[in-house]
């Protein structure tokens, strides 16, 4: 079988791309959480102002892998990237594919003179903490991941606005 080639996504990708974020979706059980459509990545990847970058893996012209991320900026460390994704499709599991594209995206990482980079992990997956740990990340247990939706924000808003 033919070696993945790991490159750039290009807009041909996104359909993959949307695919493979659904698949992770659907493995992190919140399959009914992904809202995006190939358009919204389109136009976030590839219109006026990018707000992610993404290296895809290929293997025989199909999209099997990607490692999707965009920039960040610590106050304490400058600038960062964060990790969004990291997926193979359930076939090329345990290929190596994952390996070469975390190895690839820390590669650029590097090369681009980012301080840190990070991402989140859920705790019970543990294959891909033991993954994480022992290639030299920390995971860290004394912080908390807070996300507020659009309903949350709207809501706090609203109530923020009759206080005024």
């Amino acid at each position: 079988m033919k070696a993945a080639v790991l490159r750039w996504a290009e807009p041909k990708d996104m359909k993959a791309v949307l695919g493979l974020i659904q698949e992770l979706a659907d493995f992190e059980k919140e399959p009914e959480a992904v809202v995006i459509s190939e358009d919204d990545l389109l136009e976030h990847a590839f219109g006026g102002q990018p707000k992610f970058q993404c290296f895809v893996a290929e293997k025989q012209g199909q999209v099997v892998g990607m490692a999707l991320f965009y920039p960040r900026y610590s106050t304490w460390k400058g600038p960062t990237f964060h990790l969004e994704d990291l997926i193979v499709t359930q076939k090329e599991r345990g290929t190596g594919l994952g390996k070469a594209l975390y190895t690839k995206f820390i590669a650029y990482a590097e090369a681009q003179g980012v301080r840190r980079i990070e991402w989140v992990v859920l705790d019970w997956n543990t294959h891909a903490v033991n993954f994480y740990e022992n290639s030299g990340a920390d995971v860290l247990e004394d912080w908390r991941t807070v996300q507020m939706d659009q309903a949350a924000m709207r809501r706090y808003l609203a109530k923020e606005n009759e206080n005024i």
